[in-house]
This record gives C-alpha cells, structure tokens and sequence, in this order.
C-alpha cells in the first residue's frame, strides 16, 4: 500500500476553511480561528523510524515561499494530528516563518489570487532528526529530505 495522506479538515484541491486561517493577533489582516487542520496518513512503510509534517506555501510573495507548519520526530506508529493541535507524544513542533513554532494558518493577501498549501508528510528511517524549537523550516527540511524513505502530499487552496 502506497503512503497516502488525507484530512477530515479540507480534501485534496478544495478550499482550507476559515476556522483554520491565520487569526487577527498576527496584524496581516485575517480573522480566522488559526486552529491547525486534522490530518491522518496510511501505508507507512517498512523501516520507518519517524514521521515529519511540514506546511508550505509556495505562492506566498516572499521570493521564497512560507512554512506555515514544520513538525518533526513524530513517532513512527502514528497515524493522525488532531484538529487544533493534538500531536502525538514526543513530536516536535519547529520555529515557522512566523517565527515561532507552531500552526500559522493561511492568510494570502488580498487579490493575491490562489494560494495553495502543501502539507507534506515525509516517513524517515532515523528515529528523529537534531533540531529543537527554534530550527527553522530550511533546516528541518534539510535533515527529512536526507532520511525520507517515502513521502505523501495533500494540498488545500485559499484565495482572498
């Protein structure tokens, strides 16, 4: 079976609803309820040690994209993150482009056009990686992309 990931949140291509967007304490002009997303993920494969999930927006206007979400060292027998937050024991949430670690939900600015989220899940064969809070985005993505045995991705849209 094939590594999938799937959210009882948003399904793949459709719309993140609002209660998952940025909210108003950020100053960028969004009144969501920031509350992450559910995500659950199957076919895990073999020789899988830990599970990284990262958030990424490509067409943020920053030269170089936005890590809304970057959580590392999730241990190997997991199969979901709980809507609002609800990691599995031992995960690791990661400094975001915000600034700190994590959920930053969606927020593009207006007239901007589609945004789309790229929630990634990696399976690794290292039972963690070294990063702590305040690792960024690139450096997490760095170690996975250098211990990923499989990955899986599910994209959301937001347009304002």
């Amino acid at each position: 079976m094939a590594l999938t990931l799937s959210s009882t949140s948003f399904k793949e291509g459709e719309s993140i609803p609002v209660k998952h967007h940025m909210g108003e304490a950020y100053g960028m002009g969004c009144a969501g309820g920031n509350v992450s997303p559910e995500l659950h993920w199957e076919g895990v494969p073999e020789g899988t040690k830990s599970i990284v999930i990262q958030c990424f927006d490509p067409d943020a206007p920053t030269g170089s994209g936005f890590w809304h979400w970057v959580v590392a060292n999730i241990p190997a027998n997991a199969t979901s993150v709980s809507e609002g937050g609800g990691l599995p024991e031992g995960s690791l949430e990661t400094r975001t482009d915000i600034g700190a670690p994590g959920w930053i939900g969606p927020c593009p600015p207006e007239g901007h056009g589609v945004h789309r989220y790229i929630f990634t899940i990696s399976c690794l064969g290292v039972a963690s990686i070294p990063v702590d809070v305040d690792s960024s985005a690139a450096v997490v993505g760095f170690m996975t992309n250098m211990n990923a045995i499989e990955q899986a991705k599910l994209t959301g849209v937001v347009a304002r």
